[in-house]
């Protein structure tokens, strides 16, 4: 054998198994990191006390992130009977040792962030260089507002035979007009922008004729938009905030090399995702876990620990299919009992039985490691419940699937389980064994179906009414 060949191959078999160890530490390294790093997702149609969730998190972690949605979302978070309602900033704010930081993935609306600001301030809370903004989250402008409510009326009105309206039951917070610009580009803002008033004016001047012409066919009788006045408003806007305006994407990265732990919080849920919901009647950004690479510039592969959030039972506002609903005085009870209101618009959410089949779904879509199932405590005094395990689709079969498209989930008929309740309270329970047995029954049941363990249990609204470690 020629030996500057032999040579060379020696060479190269050295280099590739040199190469290989260094692999295998870099992929025993990201092992090691992964465990560091939590994310919290809903695993139902949202309002599953995320919020509550992600501020008992906090403490174990340095940096807490948000990466997708806009306003329209609202975590709620209960300190010492103090109630919180915070819309776009993260739930980790409460506690002035922790970075927060509003990923790319976010639509911002400047002044509903400064009016949160404000109102936090105004509590005590402490909100300085502890909150970070990306200079690429798109801003959502006023006309993205008019644009949100002039189509769902528009929408509302167009009757299709036996079908319904088309209306989505948006919040009408111009989320998903701002999203749409995002994926349009050349009529997009992003709060980076905000900081040049020269290119946000020449943006806007183009923007605004079009956004003007767009509102004249929608019927929204209003004189056409003033982008001067436009960008003068929102170029203060962006001074104001811009000591919180930076690239998030390499914040983040720099707190992983600095061995810092990131809780990754989502808004919305996993059944409102754009891409994996009960499409069309979802949200406008992927709020699943998928959603956090995208939202934040860090890969999956990060994610060590995944918790999904699920109340004990189902709710759901706005349009779209819900198997489980309850039409009687079972969804009033239980609404009443868990003030299902909106936390951004008050208003009253649809309320039914735990659906297991859409939850394992979820489950499966964004990897969940672990459940928090949360407002446990709603389901006492009730003589019986149930959880649907399976759907009767109308040609009589049954199936274990959920139906991410909603045509085809508003024929399935939920077939339940039913378990016996209980009378006793919950909110002085300070440990899972002393649950009633009924209760205990009812958890057992969900973990053996989902096939992963319950991590924490809520038993009231107070952060301290959580049973961690169950």
């Amino acid at each position: 054998m020629n030996r500057r060949l032999h040579g060379s191959r020696l060479a190269g078999s050295t280099a590739r198994a040199e190469g290989l160890a260094r692999l295998d530490r870099v992929t025993n390294s990201t092992r090691n990191d992964s465990r560091r790093h939590t994310a919290v997702v809903g695993l139902q149609w949202g309002d599953e006390g995320k919020g509550k969730v992600v501020d008992l998190l906090t403490a174990q972690h340095d940096v807490i992130v948000r990466y997708n949605g806009g306003a329209n979302a609202g975590h709620t978070v209960v300190v010492e009977g103090e109630r919180y309602a915070l819309h776009l900033i993260p739930s980790g704010i409460l506690n002035p040792k922790k970075r927060n930081i509003i990923g790319n993935g976010v639509v911002v609306d400047p002044e509903k962030l400064l009016e949160e600001i404000d109102k936090l301030r105004a509590r005590g809370v402490h909100v300085e260089t502890n909150l970070q903004v990306s200079d690429r989250a798109h801003v959502v402008m006023p006309y993205h507002k008019e644009q949100d409510a002039a189509l769902e009326e528009f929408l509302l009105g167009v009757a299709s035979n036996e079908r319904g309206s088309f209306a989505i039951g948006t919040t009408r917070r111009g989320i998903g007009p701002a999203y749409a610009d995002k994926v349009n580009r050349s009529t997009a803002i992003r709060m980076g922008d905000l900081l040049d008033h020269d290119y946000l004016r020449d943006r806007l001047r183009v923007i605004c004729r079009l956004r003007s012409a767009e509102l004249k066919a929608l019927g929204v009788a209003a004189p056409p938009l003033d982008p001067d006045a436009l960008a003068a408003r929102f170029f203060e806007l962006g001074q104001t905030l811009r000591p919180h305006i930076t690239d998030t994407v390499y914040a983040l990265h720099d707190a992983i090399k600095a061995d810092q732990s990131i809780l990754f919080e989502g808004a919305n849920a996993c059944l409102l995702d754009i891409d994996h919901g009960t499409y069309p009647y979802v949200t406008s950004s992927n709020c699943s876990t998928l959603g956090i690479p995208s939202g934040t510039g860090v890969p999956g592969h990060h994610l060590g620990r995944i918790l999904g959030i699920m109340k004990a039972y189902s709710s759901r506002v706005g349009a779209g299919p819900f198997p489980t609903e309850q039409l009687n005085e079972t969804g009033n009870l239980i609404r009443e009992r868990g003030r299902e209101y909106g936390t951004t618009t008050g208003r009253p959410r649809r309320t039914g039985w735990l659906d297991l089949v859409a939850v394992k779904y979820s489950v499966m879509v964004c990897g969940a490691t672990g459940i928090a199932c949360t407002l446990f405590d709603v389901l006492a005094g009730f003589e019986e419940l149930k959880i649907c395990t399976a759907y009767r689709l109308a040609d009589g079969s049954v199936v274990d699937r959920f139906f991410p498209d909603a045509r085809l989930l508003a024929q399935a008929t939920p077939v339940y389980k039913t378990f016996r309740g209980w009378t006793e309270e919950l909110r002085e329970v300070t440990d899972r064994k002393s649950l009633p047995i009924n209760a205990e029954t009812y958890l057992a049941f969900i973990e053996e179906h989902l096939g992963i363990p319950i991590e924490m249990v809520g038993v009231g609204p107070d952060r301290n009414q959580t049973l961690v470690n169950a």
